[in-house]
């Protein structure tokens, strides 16, 4: 007679693990292909769709704070300077699976567009992915000290490494560049950091009922 055993807990915790980053890559490449296909019909419409972005404080135009992520000038250089970083570090962001990196995508969305919305200069249109990869930089860069982890610390460093210079770079003003869009997608992946750190574990009790740090003895 033959019999199953049951999956050893470790095997199910590798599979689930697995599945969660799997998930998180694929809403990944679907970001991705929407802003691809975003931009083929906004090709094939004139750039009509540039109209859709944010416009400084137009309450009509609030909407724009979604759309304006989407929506580039052109294929090269625009979207495609946006999809290589944007790629790599959501990579990076999507191994702790679909659900943080859509928690992260949309803070970074509502603080950076809002802020864009609220500084931005008079009689502008901010369009393109630029404030979310900032966004997703400065997360990497500060979960590290927020949730205190010497792997995320390390993770964030290597991307200041890669894409540190660059991003600084495309703070300094340039004409038709929207700084501001940059600074506050920074901005936004910090507060994404502080408001999806991982909760420290509650503090033992001793034999006595007095709380006692983690890791050290009641004598």
């Amino acid at each position: 007679m033959s019999t199953t055993a049951p999956r050893p807990k470790t095997s199910t915790r590798l599979t689930d693990r697995r599945q969660v980053q799997l998930q998180g890559i694929a809403l990944l490449l679907g970001i991705v292909l929407l802003m691809w296909v975003v931009e083929a019909i906004n090709w094939a419409d004139s750039y009509r769709l540039d109209n859709d972005g944010i416009y400084p404080r137009s309450v009509g135009h609030l909407w724009g704070i979604f759309t304006a992520p989407f929506i580039h000038a052109n294929f090269a250089p625009h979207l495609l300077d946006n999809t290589i970083p944007l790629v790599f570090m959501g990579f990076i962001i999507a191994l702790s699976g679909a659900v943080r990196l859509a928690k992260v995508t949309l803070i970074v969305i509502l603080v950076g567009g809002i802020g864009t919305w609220l500084v931005a200069p008079a009689h502008t249109v901010t369009i393109g992915a630029s404030g979310v990869v900032f966004g997703y930089a400065t997360y990497l860069f500060t979960r590290g000290f927020f949730d205190r982890s010497v792997l995320e610390l390390l993770t964030g460093l290597l991307v200041g490494v890669i894409w540190g210079g660059a991003l600084v770079a495309s703070v300094v003003p340039h004409a038709g560049v929207s700084w501001q869009g940059h600074v506050c997608g920074a901005i936004g992946g910090v507060v994404a950091a502080v408001v999806l750190r991982r909760e420290r574990p509650p503090a033992r009790q001793s034999r006595k009922g007095t709380a006692q740090p983690a890791g050290v003895l009641s004598k």
